[in-house]
């Protein structure tokens, strides 16, 4: 069974950064993609970015791009995204996500997703 922890949410001011971490278990990810989305209160869920995990092709967002980087570590099966140049409008809960899809972009493109962790940017 598959399962995804993320960690390091918090509160930073304005074009402060934070670094997320999704720890995945439950699996071999070889032929998974990792997805980070966002869910703002009242909106819906958003996308962020994804990697690839063999190969490590990344996609973002348009509204993180040049902001956020997406990266992996295959030896800790652990998937980041540091943020930096934060905005109020980045606050949301983010989730990590995983699927065998290979461009997936849409929520229900993913099959597995964590419980999220709350990110809040005041200004």
């Amino acid at each position: 069974q598959v399962q995804l922890v993320e960690s390091g949410g918090g509160l930073v001011q304005t074009g402060g950064s934070l670094k997320l971490s999704c720890a995945a278990s439950g699996r071999t990810f070889t032929r998974y993609t990792m997805g980070w989305f966002r869910q703002a209160r009242g909106k819906e869920r958003e996308f962020v970015a994804c990697i690839r995990w063999i190969g490590g092709t990344i996609y973002y967002g348009d509204s993180v791009k040049g902001r956020f980087t997406i990266s992996r570590d295959n030896a800790k099966n652990t998937v980041y995204l540091q943020m930096n140049s934060l905005k109020p409008e980045d606050t949301a809960v983010y989730y990590c996500a995983a699927t065998t899809v290979p461009w997936p972009l849409r929520v229900d493109e993913y099959d597995h997703w964590g419980q999220g962790t709350q990110v809040t940017v005041s200004s």
